[in-house]
């Protein structure tokens, strides 16, 4: 089955929610960057927060960036989604390996360190808007609620799970977003509130065959589902967009490159795609300039 994001509201609209299975393209990611389990769980939430965020957006040409900048051993997080559920992502440090929690739990928090997260949206006007948080628990759920609640002014619930399997494989990956609208009831978000208290792991109500929807049923009372789209690990890499790269560093640096390197690789952060160009191709290419 392939992964999918859905979006609606609850049938008396207090609140509106986002959840997403994203198994397939959090394992897309991981592969293409050989990560440790706590860095596929790091990466991987930030990767289904970004993608539901994307469907938040107006137009399918806009786009939601994630970074996370920290002094644990991954560095950081960048992940960008577009309006159309195309999701793409890195970490600064793939291969990381620390203890678990005491209660046998992945470290994503230690991995990650004192960190800061930055949120921009290209809306494709003269400025993106941008919002940053200080990462108070480094779990990234968390921190997507704080980041919601002062950025946003939105009061939300987060939540977002990686499960990895035995053999560094993504078993399960998903996650939920649930707003408060405007006019909600108090007695629907304290009915809110006490389902959360009980909600057990995401990912281990994946692992035993609950859906998405089978989860939003239990927090939400009748909903209502107004959308369900397609999402997948997709990069907007290519050798015209490396090219463009390469004229961006200059005439004089780029003859010094010829100087020294017979040919240049160039690798893709986000999906480790590399591009060959000869010393004749540069050589064009510092004709062009």
């Amino acid at each position: 089955m392939k992964d999918y994001m859905i979006r609606g509201t609850d049938k008396e609209r207090n609140f509106r929610f986002f959840g997403a299975n994203t198994k397939h393209m959090v394992g897309t990611a991981c592969d293409k960057h050989q990560t440790t389990p706590v860095v596929s769980a790091a990466l991987g939430r930030t990767m289904t927060g970004a993608a539901m965020m994307s469907r938040m957006l107006k137009r399918d040409s806009d786009r939601v960036s994630i970074i996370i900048k920290g002094d644990g051993p991954i560095g950081g997080i960048i992940v960008e989604a577009d309006g159309t559920g195309n999701v793409k992502g890195y970490p600064y440090h793939a291969q990381v390996d620390i203890p678990n929690k005491p209660n046998g739990k992945l470290d994503v928090s230690g991995a990650i360190g004192n960190a800061v997260m930055t949120v921009i949206k290209d809306l494709g006007l003269k400025e993106p808007y941008t919002g940053q948080v200080a990462m108070l628990s480094g779990e990234i759920a968390e921190d997507l609620t704080f980041y919601f609640a002062t950025s946003e002014q939105t009061n939300s619930v987060v939540i977002l799970g990686v499960l990895v399997d035995v053999d560094y494989s993504i078993k399960e990956a998903g996650g939920i977003i649930i707003q408060v609208l405007p006019n909600a009831k108090d007695e629907a978000i304290s009915a809110l509130e006490d389902k959360l208290k009980s909600f057990e792991s995401l990912t281990e109500y994946l692992d035993e065959g609950k859906s998405i929807e089978d989860m939003i049923g239990m927090l939400l009372d009748e909903v209502d589902i107004m959308e369900e789209t397609e999402i997948e690990f997709r990069c907007d890499c290519s050798r015209h967009r490396m090219e463009r790269g390469l004229i961006s560093i200059g005439k004089k640096e780029l003859e010094e490159i010829m100087q020294e390197e017979e040919n240049i690789e160039l690798v893709c952060h986000f999906c480790n795609e590399k591009y060959q160009f000869s010393q004749d191709e540069i050589r064009e290419i510092v004709k062009s300039l």
